[in-house]
């Protein structure tokens, strides 16, 4: 299983796999050529289209994704935020380019404390910036889910973001890129997974042959439903897109009160 952050692919992979844990979907940028894809089975995403979206940058090298929650908040994945220097990290955001768009600093980190690393259960933290983003047509903040919120089975759901085209790929693409994958139930994401590995705060999206899915690099970016509703954020899945085993996200409306506590 994989989380979908290249800081822990790219570093240690046997360790992931060997002990079959959940491994999680973010990336250091790879110094290889860019291919132009990522997302798994995606298309490219429009300018606009994904407003709230951030690129979250470790010495200007994207690792992972965000949304903006308002202009001095964002939300990712808890994987994503551990151990970082909050010093080192900038925010770009207003772009589908990752190189380019507004920038701001991060100012500090929280991480939900009920965050369980082993098994990647309440997988979300925020990021409060050093300076307000300013709201325009191509960056403006997220609606988010409702508390308690459960995404129905069967739902249309889209991920975004900048991670890799497949499960251990060494490159990253400059373009954001998106798909669409239907919400998979939490009764049969049991089946694929585990009934232990799959909790209450999770929620699974993928199809059932594979081939859509978030990758390394799109840890801690948006899972949003039809109306743009932030409904997941980015964790982990078995590799990427891979059948019987749709990408696992950390469901909004069950971690609502530590999002609105630290906004």
């Amino acid at each position: 299983m994989q989380i979908k952050d290249l800081f822990t692919t790219l570093a240690a992979p046997a360790i992931c796999i060997a002990a079959a844990i959940p491994t999680p979907q973010d990336p250091v940028e790879p110094q290889f050529p860019d291919n132009g894809n990522d997302i798994v089975g995606g298309t490219a995403a429009a300018l606009g289209e994904f407003p709230f979206i951030v690129s979250i940058q470790d010495n200007g090298r994207h690792f992972c994704g965000g949304t903006l929650v308002n202009p001095t908040t964002i939300v990712t994945a808890a994987h994503c935020a551990v151990n970082q220097d909050a010093r080192s990290l900038t925010i770009r955001a207003g772009t589908i380019n990752r190189t380019t768009g507004e920038s701001r600093q991060v100012k500090s980190i929280v991480v939900n404390p009920n965050y369980d690393a082993n098994a990647y259960d309440g997988d979300v933290a925020i990021m409060k910036l050093s300076s307000a983003f300013t709201e325009t047509t191509n960056l403006k903040r997220v609606t988010l889910a409702a508390a308690g919120s459960d995404p129905a089975g069967g739902s249309t759901s889209t991920v975004a973001g900048w991670g890799t085209l497949s499960s251990g790929a060494t490159t990253t693409p400059t373009e954001l890129r998106k798909v669409s994958v239907p919400i998979v139930s939490r009764s049969t994401c049991r089946s694929n997974y585990g009934e232990s590995t799959i909790t209450d705060k999770m929620i699974c999206a993928g199809v059932a042959s594979g081939g859509k899915d978030s990758c390394q690099g799109d840890s801690g970016g948006p899972l949003v439903d039809s109306s743009n509703k932030l409904i997941g954020i980015v964790s982990w899945g078995e590799g990427c897109a891979a059948a019987g085993k749709p990408g696992v996200y950390t469901r909004v409306g069950s971690v609502l009160s530590f999002i609105t506590a630290n906004s």
